[in-house]
């Protein structure tokens, strides 16, 4: 159930798992947040290719700070940068938040670390809105996958946003109601 407004939403929670925190980015972040984001297989499916290099990477980490609304994701047992995300778009009218710019190091693919990312974020959304929607590249199947695996259901279409220019993209939901269920199937 909500109970919060829309218009109250935290956008920058500190969110503690039992391996994972989520915590605002910031500016001393970036040496270990690069790091994490320097492999060039992580963006290969992502409609920004390039975001391994410096440059780019440095306008999405400079975005990431600027919006207000960027996490940092910290390893608790070893303290390591591991990835960030960030909420997008609240639009209190239509109780809908999105979870977006979402990167993982390598080497927590695969396992549990994004299960529970996402189920704190989440977790944290419900509490003011009844869906979250997540913005995937349409030709990342790795980021599709994953996004079933926890119980996004694709709405119909291919979609392009203005930050983007035309890449095109598919876009998950998961809905208040259920949620848990669909996530730990």
């Amino acid at each position: 159930m909500i109970n919060r407004s829309a218009t109250d939403f935290d956008l920058q929670p500190v969110l503690t798992g039992k391996r994972v925190s989520v915590r605002p980015i910031e500016i001393s972040d970036w040496d270990g947040m690069f790091d994490a984001a320097s492999d060039p297989k992580i963006w290969e499916q992502h409609p920004a290719t390039e975001r391994y290099t410096e440059s780019v990477f440095r306008d999405y980490f400079d975005g990431a700070l600027s919006s207000g609304s960027a996490f940092t994701f910290v390893d608790l047992a070893t303290e390591k940068i591991i990835g960030s995300s960030r909420f997008y778009g609240l639009d209190a009218n239509k109780s809908e938040i999105e979870i977006g710019w979402t990167f993982l190091a390598r080497d927590y693919w695969g396992g549990s670390y994004n299960r529970e990312i996402k189920a704190l974020m989440l977790e944290h959304a419900f509490q003011y809105v009844e869906t979250v929607v997540f913005w995937v590249g349409a030709e990342n199947t790795r980021s599709r996958r994953a996004m079933e695996k926890i119980g996004g259901v694709m709405r119909d279409g291919i979609v392009t946003r203005d930050a983007s220019g035309d890449d095109p993209y598919v876009v998950y939901e998961i809905a208040h109601r259920g949620w848990r269920q669909d996530f730990l199937r």
